[in-house]
This record gives C-alpha cells, sequence and structure tokens, in this order.
C-alpha cells in the first residue's frame, strides 16, 4: 500500500504540480482511503518528500546494477554520464523539480527537502566513488560529480520552456563532452615535483 501511495504521489506531481497534489487526489489514485493514506503519511509533505526519498533509492540500484558494466566499458566516463542523464529523464526528475520549486515559499516542505536531498546526491556521489575509486580522492572530485548533476539538471530544467529534442539532445551532446574533458583532467596523474 506504501509503495502504491508513493507512486500515485509521483503521478500526481507530474500532473498537478505541487499545488495540485492533494493527499485525497492520491489517495484516489492508488485505490485506497484517505485514512488508510493517513496512517501512512499524516501530511502531504510527508507524502511527497516520502516519494521522493524511495524514488531516490531506486535510482541508486539501477546506478549500481550498472556499475561492472560502466568499469568494463571503453569509456567508463562517458557511459556513466549518459547513465547519469538518463536517470534524470521522465516524471522522477519532472516531480523532484516540482518539490524544489514549491520549498522556495513553504518552509515546511523545504526543511524535508533540505533532508531529502542531500541523501538523493550522496548516492550519485558514492556511485561515481565506486566507478572511479583510484581517482575519488582527489580534491574537485565531488565538485566533478556536482557540476555534472547541474549541468543536467540545468539542460533538463531550460529544455522544459521548448520542448525541442533536437536541442535538447544537441545541449546534452556538448555538455557531456565537456564534463568528459573534466573528469579527464582530474584523472591526470598529478605532476611530480
Amino acid at each position: 500500500m506504501r509503495v502504491r501511495l508513493l507512486d500515485a504521489t509521483i503521478d500526481c506531481l507530474v500532473e498537478y504540480g505541487y499545488a495540485g497534489t492533494t493527499t485525497t487526489r492520491v489517495a484516489d489514485r492508488a485505490g485506497v482511503t484517505r485514512g488508510a493514506q493517513v496512517h501512512h503519511f499524516p501530511t502531504k509533505t510527508d507524502l511527497v518528500t516520502s516519494a521522493i526519498r524511495h524514488l531516490a533509492a531506486k535510482r541508486t540500484e539501477v546506478a549500481m546494477a550498472e556499475i561492472d558494466r560502466l568499469k568494463a566499458s571503453a569509456d567508463p566516463v562517458g557511459d556513466a554520464l549518459q547513465l547519469l542523464w538518463e536517470m534524470h529523464q521522465g516524471p522522477v526528475f519532472s516531480a523532484t523539480v516540482e518539490l524544489w520549486v514549491a520549498s522556495r515559499t513553504d518552509p515546511e516542505l523545504r526543511a524535508q527537502m533540505a533532508e531529502v536531498e542531500p541523501i538523493a546526491t550522496s548516492s550519485l556521489v558514492e556511485f561515481g566513488k565506486a566507478l572511479l575509486p583510484d581517482h575519488s580522492a582527489h580534491p574537485e572530485f565531488l565538485h566533478a560529480v556536482y557540476t555534472a548533476m547541474d549541468v543536467v539538471r540545468g539542460i533538463l530544467i531550460a529544455s522544459w520552456a521548448t520542448r525541442d529534442q533536437t536541442e535538447l539532445e544537441a545541449r546534452w551532446d556538448r555538455g557531456r563532452r565537456h564534463l568528459i574533458l573534466l573528469f579527464e583532467a582530474l584523472m591526470q596523474p598529478a605532476p611530480s615535483r
């Protein structure tokens, strides 16, 4: 029942936005009573942030399942960046952005998102460390992972204004090439003194 409620929440966030996502609407979509929904998630904020936490965990599982394939790849960084891009496609990212924007003016949601966002982000950082263990100690490695996430998210958000798939792919190809250069620079041996 919890998973049905969490999935219904994501569907509602995507379809109706944060303002239009009501606990009643979520319960109806999940096929449960309002009482059952309240039993599992007392407030709307609990419901939506739990849904994002749930999906972040699923996203981490998907990424970690790809780790062996990526390590064996001829282009592990490029392929990992492509996986990051693909993981941000679809309703999960759209729902997350709805919550980021809504948290700007909703202090309760902002407090919840401040707890959830580091969990989701740290899972991607851990993925990067698992993929490139020999380079993850570099002092700029963490910043490079955050930059990659920022590039992916920024391109996707900007694309909502035009909905032009060709332009979106061109922007991602350019961003991916530059991110590869960034990671390749980090992976160079330190100059000897």
